[in-house]
């Protein structure tokens, strides 16, 4: 108790320090088009006495950048009156490839911003930002051809959420670490706001050199480019938070840009997000911002700061604790769900078989008589730091309307026992247990009888039971 009430105080006189430093700026609306995500969300809250770490980001064929060129991505807002639009298959594909829904599909979003944009190189991000659904919208590889836009893939994200994958929901975005391209972005209004720092974590990338095999990514990221384990040859994981050491010396830089950048830098860091080729860092930022480090030609000054800030940039390793956007202590949530109920999905019997929204996280049945569905694929998570282990204490809890339920049962392959039954769950019953050392998992699915159902699981280590 002695201890946790020192920490306290530390955490409580760093925020005071903080906050007397950039009052100058009133409190932000979080969770909107001009602040993305939760105040709580990582992108909006900072490390309190980070320690950081030896590996440096290293030199590679081109110098730092900072750019809001064609490889960052543009933020458009939806308004109510704006046309849905349909997004189909990149050349003549059967669809979108939806990450979260395991499939190929034609995506409609119900307010397309008529001034949207993508970025023009290979990458074609642009993001939609939808107040009224409270989406954000995330494409990577968006052009239009003719009169139909196309893509190559697709995924989502609460706007007043972490801004980052879940186990269960682990694909939230057209980055590599599966989040939107949107998030971390320096944005238009920020440039020239008169503050001494962006009031948020930074998206950075590192190139082949300076990104690790194993791991190739860490907590808070979900996902890593496909290929990483085989290409990439550094010590960095994508995921990683970079900062620069409280000692750094922002005042040696010549470029008034990149002193607000380092103190960025100094106070949230920049999360690794992505991977480009050549360039030992680049933190992005939107796409028409008036932000330009070699106007009217190269600038030797901007690159060797860009350099200092390369050689001053090490990993945090751990943090006395965290600070919110609002100025309040708290601790990053890692009890998250691992059950996805993205299936494929087994008629046990009925006739209409329930099928995964991945707006609703939920299996939803059509208006029809009892159906009974199993999925035994096995997976729960494919996000590394999830993976559950046996003898670990687990809840799941039932998230059902129309009288649904939801059932798991760890079943023997060689003998067909079951080792564990959760028996059927609905609405709002949980189940506690400890991850069995045998079985493979079968999730059942039963609809309410008659009417519209949907059903869903919350399946996360159970802290009354000391789960991690």
């Amino acid at each position: 108790m002695i201890d946790r009430f020192f920490a306290s105080l530390r955490i409580a006189a760093s925020t005071a320090l903080f906050v007397s430093a950039t009052a100058a700026a009133a409190a932000p609306a979080f969770g909107t088009f001009t602040q993305l995500f939760a105040a709580d969300s990582l992108w909006n809250s900072r490390p309190v006495d980070p320690l950081l770490g030896s590996n440096v980001v290293p030199k590679s064929d081109y110098f730092p950048d900072v750019q809001a060129g064609a490889w960052s991505t543009g933020l458009f807002l939806a308004k109510p009156d704006d046309p849905s639009v349909t997004v189909k298959g990149l050349d003549g594909k059967s669809g979108v490839n939806d990450v979260d829904s395991e499939r190929s599909h034609d995506v409609t979003i119900p307010h397309w911003p008529r001034d949207l944009v993508p970025a023009r190189e290979a990458d074609g991000h642009a993001d939609i930002v939808d107040p009224a659904t409270g989406i954000v919208h995330s494409f990577w590889q968006l052009k239009k051809t003719g009169d139909q836009w196309v893509a190559a893939l697709y995924a989502w994200t609460r706007l007043d959420g972490s801004g980052w994958g879940d186990p269960a929901h682990y694909y939230q975005g057209a980055r590599a670490v599966a989040i939107p391209a949107s998030a971390g972005l320096i944005r238009k209004h920020e440039v020239d706001d008169g503050a001494p720092l962006y009031r948020h974590a930074l998206a950075l990338s590192l190139t082949f050199n300076g990104l690790a095999r194993d791991p190739t990514y860490v907590f808070p990221a979900t996902a890593a480019d496909g290929d990483a384990a085989s290409t990439n040859t550094g010590t960095i994981p994508e995921g990683t938070l970079l900062m620069l050491p409280r000692d750094f010396a922002v005042d040696k830089l010549a470029t008034a840009s990149l002193r607000k950048v380092a103190e960025t830098l100094k106070t949230y860091g920049a999360y690794v997000v992505d991977r480009n080729t050549g360039t030992p860092f680049v933190i992005y930022v939107e796409i028409g911002s008036d932000f330009t480090l070699h106007k009217g030609g190269w600038n030797n000054a901007a690159a060797a700061d860009l350099d200092r800030i390369r050689d001053g940039l090490r990993p945090v390793v751990s943090t006395k604790g965290w600070v919110d956007g609002n100025g309040k202590a708290f601790t990053p949530e890692r009890r998250l769900n691992i059950l996805s109920m993205r299936g494929p999905w087994t008629s046990a019997s009925g006739e209409a078989t329930g099928t995964f929204d991945t707006l609703k996280q939920a299996v939803v049945f059509p208006s029809a008589k009892r159906v009974v569905q199993t999925s035994d694929s096995g997976r729960l998570t494919p996000v590394a730091w999830a993976v559950p282990r046996p003898g670990q204490s687990y809840r799941l809890t039932a998230i059902a309307t129309g009288n649904a339920t939801l059932r798991i049962v760890f079943r023997d392959k060689a003998t067909s026992k079951d080792v564990y039954d959760s028996g059927e769950l609905a609405n709002g019953k949980s189940a506690r247990f400890k991850w069995p050392a045998s079985g493979s998992l079968v999730v059942t699915t039963t609809s309410g009888d008659g009417g519209p159902s949907t059903v869903r699981g919350d399946l996360v280590p159970d802290e009354s039971a000391g789960g991690r």
